[in-house]
């Protein structure tokens, strides 16, 4: 039995299982299935290169867990959609090292987000480009793309969601992943509460992105919130929203 670092031990239940005829050793979790054996991402959260004000939000954010699903390891290659201020490209530039590389993604990048790429050492390349072309189509193929809490936002723009996922696909190698998060929707609700209450419903998003080429991999319960009845905005919910995450793969 493996057990995952303190952080990253909520939702977390290990069933291993021997998988093909080479018997290599494959973990599978009801919370969060496992690309490798669980890190210590503890260095990497305690790292002088996060701001204070992103290690406050770790408690609300968990980074550990979003690092476990994506299964980031250094000298990996990730694409953040839609960076925001850059939460998630900083701690995935901490994770991912001097030998790996952060590209974050923004139609309008942020004064936060630039001044994050401008600290030194830094291995975050800024692009400035529209979410339905995110991504330089002359650039090496990524080991990971994310796009965290913002799904729902995209979906209240012009984009072409399904040229958005397309490209998501394209930007990785083959057996490149693809991790998702946003606040869950009631069943039935799809698109309808994108605007209102900033939620969608994950079969929604499951099935669009599925549409592009993802086969979906795993998931994670660490965000979950039970008591949260979904049906106000998500900033209402108590403690907070109950979220999905979810991995996929580019197949080989």
């Amino acid at each position: 039995m493996i057990q995952p670092p303190n952080r990253t031990r909520r939702g977390l239940v290990a069933n291993l299982a021997l998988l093909g005829a080479s018997g290599a050793l494959v973990s599978t979790l009801p919370g969060c299935a496992l690309l490798q054996p669980p890190m210590d991402y503890a260095p990497v959260l305690a790292s002088p290169l996060r701001p204070d004000a992103d290690r406050k939000a770790d408690a609300r954010r968990m980074p550990a867990d979003l690092l476990q699903l994506a299964g980031v390891r250094p000298g990996m290659t990730v694409l953040d959609i839609s960076a925001g201020g850059g939460y998630t490209t900083q701690v995935m530039s901490v994770a991912v090292g001097e030998r790996g590389k952060v590209w974050a993604q923004a139609p309008k990048p942020g004064p936060a987000l630039i001044e994050r790429a401008k600290a030194a050492p830094s291995n975050i390349e800024v692009l400035m480009r529209p979410f339905d072309d995110p991504f330089p189509a002359e650039a090496a193929r990524v080991d990971l793309v994310t796009l965290v809490l913002s799904y729902h936002d995209i979906v209240n723009t012009p984009t072409d969601r399904m040229k958005l996922n397309r490209a998501m696909f394209n930007a990785l190698k083959p057996g490149g992943r693809l991790v998702v998060m946003d606040h869950s929707g009631r069943p039935g609700t799809g698109l309808s509460e994108t605007r209102t209450f900033h939620r969608i419903e994950e079969t929604v998003l499951r099935r669009e992105v599925e549409a592009a080429g993802f086969v979906f991999e795993a998931d994670s319960a660490a965000w979950r919130n039970p008591a949260d009845t979904r049906a106000t905005h998500y900033n209402e919910a108590k403690p907070s929203s109950d979220k999905f995450a979810l991995r996929f793969v580019r197949p080989r």
